[in-house]
């Protein structure tokens, strides 16, 4: 037995796992469902080796509440202009290796906000988040996992308001799909049938929704984000970004 057919034979033996308890156990569900799409990967694409050549893929999110629009440097060069709060930028492909960014109020290069180095792997792809409030920024790397097998869609949620507490993500007065995601945190994905589903964020372990997202829309053959952004309580609102990815 070749090596990809080892992988394929695992990735079909996790899925028969990953169904068997997709309805009585969703943890077990999602556990199974990353292995599953692990060794997918492995077997469609081969070996780490075979993507040493292929440029990583960056995309990046201004998340920053109370931050002006901003413009991004890549390396002293820059990459975007006036980027708002909530934007999010195409991919751009970046060989693998070290990269120095600089973040400035857009129109400016004397002071950045942010300045961070980052290492991007090759064929990897890159969600690089702007997140915090005040003084206390990060620039925040999330690696997006696109693979979907046929006919099927996934989702994660990835927790960037940085005054709201721990939160569960829930069916509209229905069960809770991620429980308890902190700031900064990003879920697993999980694997969906594709559907249309009215989704609510709820301060983690209660019935109370501090945000309504409605007629959510989860397309086959398609990996999404959804993004919370914004504040609690205060202004800019909470919100929640749908995102390819």
């Amino acid at each position: 037995m070749t090596n990809k057919e080892a992988y394929l034979q695992k990735a079909a033996m996790y899925d028969l796992l990953s169904m068997y308890y997709k309805y009585t156990d969703p943890r077990l569900h999602i556990h199974y469902y990353q292995k599953h799409l692990k060794y997918m990967q492995k077997g469609i694409y081969g070996m780490r080796d075979q993507h040493q050549d292929r440029p990583a893929q960056v995309r990046v999110l201004h998340a920053v509440p109370d931050a002006p629009n901003v413009d991004v440097y890549v390396n002293g060069n820059q990459i975007l202009s006036d980027i708002g709060f909530k934007d999010i930028s195409g991919f751009m492909p970046l060989p693998a290796g070290k990269y120095h960014i600089d973040i400035y109020p857009a129109g400016t290069s004397v002071s950045t906000v942010i300045s961070k180095k980052v290492t991007v792997e090759p064929g990897k792809i890159y969600t690089l988040a702007a997140v915090g409030k005040g003084n206390k920024l990060q620039l925040l790397p999330y690696v997006t996992d696109p693979f979907v097998p046929q006919g099927e869609t996934k989702v994660r949620f990835i927790h960037l308001s940085p005054n709201a507490p721990a939160v569960d993500i829930a069916v509209a007065k229905g069960d809770v799909i991620f429980p308890k995601v902190s700031f900064k945190q990003a879920t697993d994905y999980l694997g969906l049938t594709p559907m249309t589903v009215n989704l609510e964020v709820r301060a983690a372990g209660t019935k109370d929704a501090v945000l309504s997202v409605p007629n959510v829309s989860f397309q086959p053959n398609q990996a999404y984000t959804i993004f919370a952004v914004g504040l609690l309580n205060e202004s800019p609102e909470l919100d929640a970004l749908l995102v390819m990815g």
